[in-house]
């Protein structure tokens, strides 16, 4: 019975988060083969149904209607996508190379709809986007996605009326098409004639996928020799007039290419939108594996086997590889196995998967004549082949059957042809042709040789290291990955062969350019004395006409632009064996030291994942000259601090200076850096400047700084924030060690990059810049409402307060807080974000949460550029001192189109979850209740106190409610419209508890209505419960009191003094009776009050019997115009007492809120009389 539902679970799994083909590179073969053998496929549960397993990580729940349609991309694995700025090929050299000035920023991060968007520059709509990227990284799915979900109504139906879809290794089987005749292959059903579709050019859409695969050379072709759309033409004629404008000028193209093959295949492509394919986030990793294993039980399980190897977890950033992980997984299972793998590499896993998938030894022939097939279609640019191809190559009946079977071969469904699985998969297999070639030759030099020729002849000296198939024998040659061949293929390869291959493929590496491609073949090769002769023999000082100047600029300082978690495990792991002294990884807007040659900057504009910095963290546990790092500006998780302590703690590693200004640091940190300190650690600097460590958590420095182990000599950390007595602390522990220096300003030898004339990177020193701009970081205090960020205090913007829209713009990556909301920011750049005030009851009630959660804090709807914000902490009032509360009972809730999202926070802390790498829709705290618990939740509350002076008498307003802005924020609004002052005094100490009473109290005889409060929660758009206090006089001072109803304990009490009053009274300026001359409020603004009151008539049934006569009530009616009656009131009060004026004032408050708080505002206060 639980099988069955689970399921039914998983089925919906696939049926809400998108196409099983999407997932899986083998589908259309195993759907194929099903189809054969007329096996029933398994009903799915209907959708809305939340899965059991699924909702561990994130539950999806929909409105009770069909959301098929509503929610535009509810079925697609997102992938992160690069819009690059740069014009075509520009950065070629930035991206793979060593580059020895400040690359320009890359680009920004987009969504799929957002491909066709008018460029930043010109403001124009491109006609032609180029999706690149790495081998396997999601190019042909994120092309089929946008057919897909063009075909579906989803995507781009305003500006393209025909999607046509391509696979260029298809139309390479073709010899010749006719325009009309690519148009019909393009769609799977007609759907008008070819003329009507060819009269409005400008509203079709060509999508070229692998446009680098087949070998072909696309020219274009002279306009007026054009042939008609109906004849037919070569296929890589037609295709080069289209991208040439030859042909259908108008028409826009999309096609998808591997970033090294790009400029080699089209020359004269102009300046096209160019978006690469950056791979899946961490959290779409994890989604990925929610899907693949949509019919199994165990996938909560299974994931979280990989998710605690970082490494894998870093390689599954590239979704070809994700599959190959699972199908790994999923093979050890069928198996029986237990679920168990280390592969550090693609090659490795690769080899696990043939040890997986093959059935025994007997297919090794089989196996060989297979890698052969690949390696001919490899340098011949051919990945489908015929069945006579694959009979002339030697591959019997059956063995094609089973290699399709085990999914290593799949059957084109449009065609008789046959591929392998992905393109990378053909590529590993031609490697290992390679090995198998060269283990047979009599000749091994001989061997070698013709193998690289074919190499270099295939892919060019210069993009070698680039090509998956290099990589992919690199790693093979491994030690490790040679004897899993042996196993494989029953033989014995010979280590001379080896050596010699690996000497031949990377040459002489001094002479070849450090760049990205060689770093990830020295990865899959993983051999140390390989890695380390060949880092060693690449010098990291410049040399040419300019070198003298170019050391006094720091050239010798190599610079690298990594993207992806990948590209930083590979670049990491190499410099660990190199000769580079320090390493930086650029952050955003962050101070910079000088840093000791030779030296390493790496530069990335897109945010780094937990799992990245564990491998990047682990690389540092065994280091040979690497001595200095800088993460200045990188903001650092919990988790991330952790990891780097963890690794610093370690014998092998040799880092004597850490820089980590504004990395977003909190006192929680500061346990493993202070543990880090007292074990033995070799660190003699650490920098940790703008971060918010709090005394808490200098507090544990210290205890880290007084342990005999610890070597520390320098430490630099803002003591501005700190009390006396922690800076008290810090002076005593510099004379109690001699040796050690605790300073908090910046030094002389800090510098920053600057750029003169000539586009050269300068040195500026710190104390320079400070003199010429201030310092920052002592601007004086802002506001409640302020960020406060490295710079200090950042203004929020109103703009809209109808709304409740408000915006802020942080100007550098950092950590950003606001007391006021409780909300934080962690964020990579400069960023504009904007945050809206919601209510809950605007969304909850229409989902069935409302009775199995509990708001647990504000509703916020923030908006912010994709990938800008790391971490968002988003505040909530559950108590959690009280030890009562599971921290695993909190989600974060997303309000979207399709329905609600909850997502577990990577953390709860006691006054705010954390949601990392978050998207962004209105989102807020919940609370899972538990039924035996009920309501005794304890929570945060805060006590609100409001007075108005009105004559003789004073009215107070008490409020107890949970610690929500959102409501803090409605109430006073609601009573400012009352001309009520807020008057701040300290909350309740204890926690309370959600649907308890508490007895308001006087030490006075006052009036109090009502004299019970109880604490709930109401949305900020609900009236909220207060008690209303009446006080005739209040003397020296009142001391009002909470007193818990059942248990009669004092829970709170204030002391409320005449002194505590006087900050309203410049708002509300006191009219003396004998001062006649001080103008009312009314009075004051006669003219504005004439020309805006857009009502008169409700004003006047208000003053009805209060100031006006019936006589005056009617004579004023009669006047034409609202400003003709506001003249004829006016004249009228000429008469009226100051009491007649104040009731007229507040039937202006109460009929026109909103002007009379302009007028507020721009007067800055009332006369009202005492």
């Amino acid at each position: 019975m639980e099988e069955s539902q689970s399921k039914q679970e998983s089925n919906t799994r696939v049926a809400q988060h998108g196409s099983q083909q999407d997932v899986d590179p083998t589908f259309q073969t195993k759907r194929a083969l099903e189809k054969e053998r007329s096996k029933p496929r398994p009903r799915p549960l209907p959708r809305g149904t939340i899965p059991e397993i699924y909702e561990k990580r994130k539950e999806t729940i929909s409105h009770t209607q069909s959301m098929e349609q509503k929610y535009l991309f509810q079925n697609f694995t997102k992938l992160l996508l690069l819009q690059k700025c740069c014009p075509g090929g520009s950065e070629k050299l930035v991206r793979e190379s060593w580059h020895p000035c400040v690359p320009e920023e890359g680009g920004h991060m987009i969504e799929i709809q957002d491909l066709f968007d008018p460029n930043l520059d010109t403001e124009k709509k491109p006609q032609l986007v180029i999706i690149e990227g790495a081998a396997g990284i999601g190019k042909s799915t994120l092309a089929r996605q946008v057919k897909r979900a063009w075909d579906e109504g989803q995507l781009y139906r305003d500006r393209f009326q025909h999607v046509f879809f391509f696979s260029c290794r298809e139309l390479a089987q073709c010899k010749q098409l006719s325009l009309a005749e690519l148009i019909a292959q393009g769609q799977e059903v007609p759907t008008a004639p070819t003329r009507q579709i060819l009269s409005r050019p400008e509203k079709l859409l060509f999508i070229l996928d692998g446009i680098d695969e087949p070998a072909w050379v696309l020219e274009d072709q002279n306009p007026e020799l054009c042939v008609h759309w109906s004849q037919a033409q070569p296929v890589h004629t037609l295709l080069g007039s289209l991208l040439g404008k030859s042909i259908l000028p108008e028409a826009s193209l999309m096609l998808t290419a591997r970033t090294t093959a790009l400029q080699k295949l089209v020359p004269s492509l102009g300046q096209p939108h160019r978006v690469e394919v950056l791979g899946f986030s961490e959290f779409e990793r994890k989604d990925y594996f929610y899907k693949y294993f949509a019919k199994e039980r165990n996938t909560i399980i299974d994931f979280n086997l990989i998710g605690s190897i970082p490494v894998l977890l870093t390689l599954c950033e590239v979704p070809w590889v994700c599959w190959l992980l699972c199908t790994c997984l999923e093979k050890q299972m069928q198996q029986g196995e237990v679920l168990s793998l280390t592969s550090q590499t693609t090659t490795a896993l690769c080899l696990k998967y043939l040890s997986l998938t093959i059935p025994g030894q007997h297919l090794s022939t089989q196996l060989r004549t297979l890698c052969s097939l690949a390696a001919e279609g490899i340098c011949q640019r051919r990945t489908l082949f015929s069945k006579s191809d694959l009979c002339k190559q030697g591959l019997a009946e059956d063995a094609i059957a089973t290699f399709l079977k085990i999914g290593v071969l799949q059957r084109q469904p449009s065609s008789l042809s046959y591929s392998f699985a992905h393109l990378c998969l053909q590529e590993f297999f031609a490697a290992m042709s390679y090995i198998l070639e060269d283990s047979e030759e009599a000749h091994g030099d001989m061997g070698n040789d013709r193998t690289v020729e074919t190499l270099v002849e295939r892919y060019g000296r210069q993009n070698l290291f680039e090509a998956p198939t290099v990589r992919f024998l690199l790693g093979l040659l491994n030690t490790r990955e040679m004897r899993e061949m042996e196993n494989i293929f029953a033989c014995k390869f010979p280590w001379e062969t080896k050596l010699k291959l690996l000497q031949s493929i990377i040459g002489e590496p001094f002479c070849q350019p450090c760049h990205l491609g060689l770093f990830h073949c020295l990865y899959e090769n993983q051999e140390e004395e390989l890695l380390t002769e060949t880092m060693l023999c690449f010098p990291l000082t410049a040399s040419g006409p300019n070198h003298m100047e170019a050391t006094v600029f720091q050239t010798n300082v190599k610079r690298l632009v990594i993207q992806t978690d990948m590209e930083l495990m590979v670049v990491t792991f190499c410099i660990t064996f190199s000769h580079v002294r320090s390493l930086r990884l650029k952050g955003k807007g962050q101070q910079e030291y000088k840093l000791t040659a030779p030296a390493m900057v790496l530069y990335r504009w897109t945010p780094i994942s937990e799992a990245s910095w564990k491998v990047l963290f682990s690389n540092l546990k065994c280091t040979r000259n690497l001595e200095e790092l800088d993460l200045s500006g990188n903001p650092l998780s919990y988790s991330a601090v952790r990891s780097l302590c963890t690794a610093l703690r370690q014998p092998g590693c040799r880092l004597k200076t850490l820089w980590l200004v504004d990395c977003g640091l909190t006192s929680r940190c500061c346990s493993f850096l202070a543990s880090m300190l007292s074990a033995h650690s070799r660190l003699a600097e650490l920098d940790l400047r703008l971060n918010d460590l709090g005394d808490n958590g200098v507090r544990q420095l210290c205890e880290g700084l007084r342990n005999p182990a610890c070597n520390l000599s320098i430490l630099r950390l803002d003591q501005a924030s700190l009390s006396e007595q922690v800076i008290t602390e810090l002076r005593a522990l510099e004379t109690k060690n001699p040796k050690l220096f605790i300073s908090s300003t910046w030094m002389s030898h800090m510098t920053m990059p600057t750029e003169n004339t000539d586009g050269e990177e300068s040195l500026t020193s710190s104390k320079q810049q400070q003199q010429q701009s201030g310092d920052k970081h002592m601007e004086p205090l802002g506001t409640d409402d302020d960020f406060w960020g490295p710079s200090g205090p950042v203004s929020t913007e109103v703009v809209d307060r109808e709304r409740n829209l408000y915006r802020v713009r942080l100007p550098m990556a950092g950590s950003y807080h606001c007391p006021s909301t409780g909300l934080h920011f962690v964020v990579t750049r400069a960023v504009t974000i904007e945050i809206g005030f919601c209510a809950w009851s605007q969304f909850l009630h229409e989902t069935p949460l409302q009775h199995s959660h509990m708001v647990a804090g504000p509703l916020f709807d923030i908006k912010a550029e994709h990938g800008a914000v790391t971490a968002v902490c988003l505040p909530h009032f559950v108590s959690l001192q009280e030890g009562k509360v599971d921290s695993s009972l909190f989600h974060v809730a997303h309000f979207q189109d399709h329905g609600m999202v909850l997502e577990t926070p990577a953390r709860v802390e006691p006054h705010f979850a954390v949601l990392e790498n978050p998207s962004f829709s209105p989102m807020g705290v919940l609370l899972r209740m538990i039924p035996a618990v009920g309501h005794f939740i304890p929570i945060t509350s805060i006590t609100l106190i409001y007075y108005r002076l009105y004559l003789e008498d004073i009215t107070f307003h008490l409020y107890l409610v949970p610690n929500d802005c959102t409501i803090r924020k409605a109430i006073d609004e609601e009573e400012l419209k009352f001309q009520f002052v807020r008057i701040n005094k300290p909350p309740p100490v204890d926690a309370l508890y959600v649907g308890s009473r508490y007895i308001v109290s006087s030490s006075k005889e006052v009036e109090i209505l009502p004299k019970e409060l109880e604490l709930c929660y109401r949305s900020p758009r609900e009236s909220q419960l207060f008690s209303e206090i009446y006080v005739g006089n209040i003397g020296s001072g009142i001391n009002l009191q909470l007193t818990d109803k059942k248990y009669m304990n004092l829970i709170w009490e204030a002391l409320l003094k005449p002194g505590d009053l006087r900050p309203a009274l410049p708002r509300m300026a006191s009219a003396p009776k004998d001062a006649p001359a001080l103008l009312h409020f009314v009075d004051q603004h006669r003219e504005q009050l004439v020309a805006r009151v857009t009502s008169v008539d409700p004003l006047l049934d208000k003053l009805h019997g209060l100031v006006l006569s019936e006589e005056d009530y009617e004579t004023v009616r009669a006047e034409a115009t609202n400003q003709d009656k506001m003249r004829k009131l006016f004249r009228g009060s000429r008469s009226w007492s100051w009491d007649c004026k104040d009731h007229f004032y507040q039937a202006l408050k109460e009929t026109h809120p909103h002007l009379i708080m302009d007028l507020l505002e721009k007067s800055g206060g009332v006369s009202v009389r005492l």
